[in-house]
């Protein structure tokens, strides 16, 4: 019997104890924090020239597609933090204000191409959005390089004056 007492006053002893114990214990609760960046295309420097001083060749005043595939290439700058982002050229023809006479012309057609991340687009001024369709550039950062090529004029002269043409870049953000 003091045995059994004995045993008795050990577990009354433990229950406390334990209880103690476990009121000691504390809870955890968590917080999640979110953000998220929107897909972006920025143009850090957006525009540049070619000059081609001359267009036609001295003696016969035709085009001289030389003139065109030979200009100095244009550099933009920009960068895309999207991996689906694309880049799209469209190139629009070198134009003189002036009316060409029977046997003149005041249109020269080119062809445009834009390099970035090593993805190239291209664009030729002959047939409107024949070929620029937009390409995948992804996240990139850095020089986009604008080259012309195959310039074609219709059959004739060129008139003399100034010509005016475009190459149009475009960058579109996508997650």
């Amino acid at each position: 019997m003091k045995r059994l007492l004995l045993t008795v006053a050990c577990l009354g002893l433990a229950v406390p104890a334990a209880a103690s114990a476990a009121a000691v214990v504390g809870a955890q609760g968590t917080v999640t924090v979110t953000g998220a960046v929107a897909p972006r295309c920025q143009f850090t420097t957006a525009t540049d020239n070619i000059d081609i001083p001359e267009l036609s060749n001295t003696t016969t005043s035709v085009l001289d597609p030389a003139t065109v595939s030979g200009a100095p290439h244009a550099t933009l700058v920009g960068w895309c933090n999207g991996t689906a982002s694309t880049i799209q050229i469209e190139a629009q023809p070198l134009l003189n204000s002036a009316s060409a006479a029977t046997g003149f012309t005041n249109r020269v057609d080119y062809t445009a191409t834009a390099t970035a991340n090593s993805v190239s687009v291209t664009d030729n001024t002959l047939v409107a959005n024949s070929d620029n369709t937009p390409a995948t550039v992804g996240i990139f950062t850095g020089n986009i390089d604008v080259g012309l090529s195959q310039a074609t004029s219709p059959a004739g002269k060129l008139i003399a004056g100034a010509y005016l043409g475009h190459v149009i870049v475009t960058l579109t953000p996508s997650a």
